[in-house]
């Protein structure tokens, strides 16, 4: 796989799905069956224990995969996540400790804004997308067309609260290059271990129109 930087990474699929794993094992088979549904690329988060095994497992299932570690709320998260084989990382905030520790690392970095104030300390460090989050209680669809006029350039991964039903709604939006959901892997499919059934979620959800930019 090729995508070096967020902005490559972000146009490899309408949706990144956001996931936490019980164990390495859940881990592999939601991987695997995520991937072979058309997904490229993973959020796996740090929210559990199994999360650097996890991404680390992930990564060598294909050489087309990207995986990315989520919920990097640590500037030392970035260094560990980077060794464990994450190729971008995903924060629900931004600190200029944690904008210095990603590039320290090599760690392309999408990270979280939710404010205008946020947005302007991002645009400070750089940044041209970020995660906004968590984007439906924040203010979903309006509170992105409010922000396309003062921040015009400025793209974003909306993240939180979106749903297969609102997903082609965010899309639609010419500020926003793809959105994050934890959708595609419902607590009853992983419970039952019924992998088709994350592979037909998936499946759906690369098939949503990518934003025509």
């Amino acid at each position: 796989m090729t995508a070096q930087t967020v902005a490559e990474i972000v146009r490899l699929g309408p949706v990144i799905p956001v996931l936490a794993f019980e164990s390495v094992e859940q881990g592999e088979n939601v991987s695997r069956a995520l991937h072979a549904g058309g997904v490229k690329v993973l959020e796996i988060t740090l929210r559990t224990e199994a999360g650097l095994k996890a991404i680390e497992r992930a990564s060598q299932l294909a050489e087309d995969i990207v995986v990315g570690v989520g919920t990097i709320t640590k500037p030392e998260q970035c260094a560990l996540a980077k060794k464990a084989g994450a190729r971008f990382g995903v924060s629900p905030g931004l600190t200029k400790d944690m904008h210095q520790a990603a590039q320290d690392a090599g760690l392309p970095l999408l990270p979280g804004v939710m404010t205008p104030t946020d947005i302007i300390v991002a645009l400070e460090l750089g940044y041209e997308i970020v995660k906004f989050f968590p984007a439906q209680p924040a203010g979903g669809v309006p509170m992105l067309q409010a922000f396309h006029g003062p921040f015009p350039t400025l793209k974003f991964c909306p993240t939180g609260g979106i749903t297969a039903e609102s997903a082609p709604t965010f899309l639609a939006l010419p500020n926003v290059v793809c959105v994050g959901g934890s959708w595609l892997t419902p607590k009853s499919a992983l419970a039952a271990q019924n992998w088709d059934e994350v592979t037909r979620l998936a499946r759906a959800a690369s098939e949503l129109a990518p934003p025509a930019r």
